[in-house]
């Protein structure tokens, strides 16, 4: 008896429907599985043999059994057939009745007792089952709060193949999953380092507080033990709650690589990625024989900081001018080519030079010009120009740190980013557009407009500075964010002089 059932695979984030055919044929006993299936799928015929009598079920040894992943033109990897070929099986051999699962996808791998185990990409696979039409998905029991992220989904867990066996021939119905979450503890931060107990760096602070505003990438250069890397990791409690919408982006991405923490359905704070500095390009923009989401993809809607900025590789950084500029990346390869997004706030820090004290007045540098210059080239121009804040981190002095007065705290600077967010999507929604860092010439032309001492400020800060097309744009759309924390529905003279102070000194590069 020809039995059908549906699984689902995922290629990049998104899922692709799979029909997986179970039918008896002829020649030698045993399980023979086609449609473009790899090791880990072919390993399955043994798992779901062993899983099967382990349920006290049927299963046909002295029958040949040919299962068919369809389309056969889509690789299929990973244990995730493992639950509809064990289901498919149990229809052929009429135990389980072929309508029972007309409007049910099934995913999961199974133990050789028969229980169901956790598998990653559970929510672009509740999605496709959505798109397509389908009422109930079948997931393993700790997967179940993730596909009811999906609404209109109905998710059951299933614990093993005999409790799903007894649920469909309507011995005993499994209980769909319900979501005793509290909408008012929806969108909680993470906790990170608060701002207030930051001693000193005021002015750091306040171009944290622009970046995270606008969304502009920053780079911070000091000594060592300045708090370059303590500050950038207090930028996410300070940027804006995430939407319902952004949440599931992250999640699909983090349930794809296999990285939801544990007992987490739903990301609901801002990813912060600091990778180390001896991690390769496929490793930060993704990659592999299929590719998978890196770095920067796991950063979206979040922070990618990257400490000790020159130490990195010159092609590592050199992969990041692109999707700096377009937010997303694309990963080409002979089987086709795939899209993640990169929609991160970037975050740099480094030292003057290698041994780190150039231009510190409590130590002398013992750095050679030439060693300062070389060190500081590591850094091409161009992805320097695409970083839009340039900030100097000094040593803190030691008053201010044996000072018991605590700053402001996290969560009133929260309130104000949150504020210049919305101001930007309002005057942005028409453009599709949601903050002043993705704007382009034609918003910037109609939305930073200056008057004539704005014109005249930023003319001789062009000729002193050198500054090129792109960091012209740049200065336009910071002034733009910073009027929008003050706001102030127009550009004024001290907001320009404030974005141009976070403009790199051409004779520093």
């Amino acid at each position: 008896m020809l039995s059908r059932v549906y699984s689902c695979a995922v290629i990049g984030l998104e899922g692709v429907l799979v029909e997986v055919e179970v039918d008896f044929g002829s020649g030698l006993p045993g399980i023979t599985v086609v449609g473009l299936p790899d090791t880990a799928v072919q390993e399955s015929r043994e798992r779901v043999r062993a899983a099967i009598k382990n349920s006290g079920l049927f299963f046909p040894n002295r029958k040949r059994l040919i299962i068919n992943l369809a389309p056969a033109a889509v690789r299929k990897e990973g244990p995730a057939y493992d639950l509809p070929m064990a289901i498919g099986i149990l229809i052929s051999t009429g135990q389980i009745p072929q309508q029972a699962v007309e409007d049910i996808l099934l995913v999961g791998e199974l133990s050789l007792d028969g229980s169901v185990r956790h598998i990653p990409g559970l929510l672009p696979m509740a999605a496709l089952a959505r798109k397509e039409g389908f009422r109930t998905v079948c997931v393993p029991e700790e997967d179940a709060g993730e596909a009811a992220l999906i609404p209109g989904i109905e998710s059951l867990p299933v614990k093993d193949v005999g409790e799903l066996h007894t649920h469909l021939t309507g011995g005993g119905k499994i209980t769909p999953y319900q979501d005793t979450t509290d909408d008012d503890d929806f969108l909680v931060a993470q906790t990170q380092t608060d701002f207030q107990e930051i001693k000193g760096q005021e002015h750091v602070k306040r171009a944290l507080e622009v970046a995270a505003a606008g969304n502009h990438n920053m780079i911070m250069n000091g000594p060592p033990g300045a708090g370059k890397t303590l500050l950038a990791r207090s930028l996410p409690g300070i940027m804006p709650r995430m939407s319902i919408d952004e949440a599931l982006e992250v999640t699909k991405i983090y349930s794809i690589v296999d990285q939801l923490p544990p007992d987490v359905s739903l990301i609901q704070y801002r990813p912060f990625r600091a990778p180390h500095h001896t991690i390769s390009h496929a490793g930060l923009v993704g990659g592999g024989t299929w590719p998978q989401p890196g770095e920067i993809s796991l950063a979206h809607r979040g922070v990618l900081f990257l400490d000790e900025f020159p130490e990195f590789g010159r092609r590592v950084l050199e992969v990041l001018r692109q999707p700096l500029e377009d937010k997303k990346v694309t990963i080409s390869r002979a089987q086709g080519s795939l899209t993640f997004p990169s929609n991160f706030m970037f975050v740099a820090a480094m030292n003057p030079c290698p041994c780190g004290y150039f231009g510190d007045d409590a130590k002398e540098c013992a750095c050679s010009a030439s060693t300062i210059t070389r060190y500081q080239k590591k850094i091409s121009g161009p992805l320097l120009d695409r970083i839009d804040i340039h900030i100097e981190v000094p040593r803190v002095e030691y008053k201010k740190l044996s000072s018991d007065r605590l700053g402001e705290a996290s969560a009133h600077v929260q309130k104000r980013v949150e504020a210049a967010r919305k101001n930007q999507r309002e005057r942005l929604k028409e453009s599709g557009l949601a903050t002043n860092a993705d704007m382009h010439p034609s918003e910037i032309r109609s939305y930073c407009q200056l008057d004539s001492a704005g014109k005249s400020l930023l003319k001789s800060a062009m000729e002193q500075l050198h500054l090129s097309a792109r960091a012209y744009h740049r200065v336009l759309k910071l002034s733009r964010t910073i009027a929008d924390l003050a706001g102030d529905a127009e550009i004024a003279p001290q907001h320009l002089a404030e974005a141009i102070q976070y403009q790199p000194r051409h004779e520093d590069w």
